[in-house]
C-alpha cells in the first residue's frame, strides 16, 4: 500500500507522464487470462451475489489482501446504493473528480465517456493565502466551480481532501457517489469516519474503508468497477432496479 505523502509529491510526474496509460486493463490474450484467472480467485474468497460484493472483490484484487473485503464500508439506503449511483453516473456520463493526478492516471479509458479531471492543480492563491494543503484547496476551488455536483468524487491520497469534500458536502455540494480511500497515519481513517458521517447525514452514497490502509491504486480500482458495472448494465446483464 502507498503511503500517503497528501499532495506533495504530486508535481514530481507532469500529466504527460501518464499519457500511455490512459487506456488501463488487459487486452492481450496473455493479460486476459492472468486477469481472469486473478477474479476467479478472489471470487471464491469473497461472496458473488450483490453489487457491493463486487466493490468487496475488487478492493480484495486491488490490495491482494482477502482480509480488505472486511475494511470497506458503504454509506446509503443499502450496501448497493452507492454502486448504482456510481453506475448511473457512469451511464450519464457524469464527470469523474480524482484528487491527485495518480489516481487520474488509473482511471481506465475504456466503458465510458465520462470526463476525468483532477483537483490538484487549482486552487493555488486559496493555497498560498489560507496555508492549507493543495489538495484541501483544489477541492474547495472547483466545488467554487460546482464541479463536484452530479460527480463520481474520487479521493485517493490526501486526507485533507475528504476533510474539505466532506465540508463541501455539508454545504450543500451534491456528488453522485464518493469514493474516498485516503491513505496514512495522519488524517486518513478520521477524514473518512467524517466523510460517511456528513454523507449519511445529507443522503449522499459513499464508498469508502476504515483504518488506516488505502491509496490511490484502490481507489482507481474502485471507480473502474462503477464503469465495469455500468457497462455490464448496458449490455443488459445487470439490472440497477431496487
Amino acid at each position: 500500500m502507498t503511503t500517503n505523502t497528501d499532495d506533495a509529491t504530486d508535481d514530481a510526474n507532469s500529466e504527460g507522464d501518464f499519457e500511455e496509460y490512459a487506456d488501463l486493463g488487459a487486452t492481450t490474450e496473455n493479460a486476459m487470462d492472468i486477469a481472469e484467472t486473478s477474479m476467479d480467485r478472489v471470487r471464491r474468497l469473497v461472496p458473488d451475489e450483490t453489487l457491493a460484493d463486487r466493490i468487496r472483490q475488487k478492493s480484495v484484487h486491488a490490495s491482494g489482501d482477502p482480509e480488505f473485503q472486511h475494511l470497506v464500508r458503504f454509506t446509503g439506503a443499502d450496501d448497493d446504493e452507492p454502486v448504482r449511483a456510481g453506475a448511473r453516473a457512469v451511464l450519464d456520463e457524469q464527470p469523474i473528480v480524482t484528487d491527485i493526478t495518480m489516481v487520474k492516471a488509473g482511471i481506465t479509458g475504456r466503458g465510458h465517456d465520462c470526463p476525468v479531471r483532477k483537483a490538484i492543480g487549482n486552487g493555488a492563491e486559496l493555497a498560498a493565502e489560507t496555508g492549507m494543503t493543495r489538495t484541501a484547496a483544489s477541492v474547495l476551488e472547483l466545488d467554487r466551480e460546482g464541479v463536484y455536483d452530479g460527480a463520481i468524487a474520487v479521493v485517493g491520497n490526501a486526507p485533507t481532501a475528504a476533510l474539505a469534500l466532506a465540508d463541501c458536502i455539508e454545504d450543500g455540494t451534491r456528488p453522485a457517489v464518493v469514493v474516498a480511500t485516503p491513505v496514512g497515519f495522519v488524517k486518513a481513517a478520521e477524514s473518512r469516519k467524517r466523510l460517511r458521517e456528513v454523507a449519511a447525514e445529507h443522503g449522499v452514497p459513499t464508498i469508502t474503508n476504515v483504518g488506516r490502509r488505502g491509496g490511490s491504486g484502490l481507489a482507481a480500482g474502485l471507480t473502474n468497477e462503477l464503469v465495469h458495472v455500468a457497462s455490464d448494465v448496458r449490455e443488459g446483464a445487470v439490472s440497477l432496479d431496487e
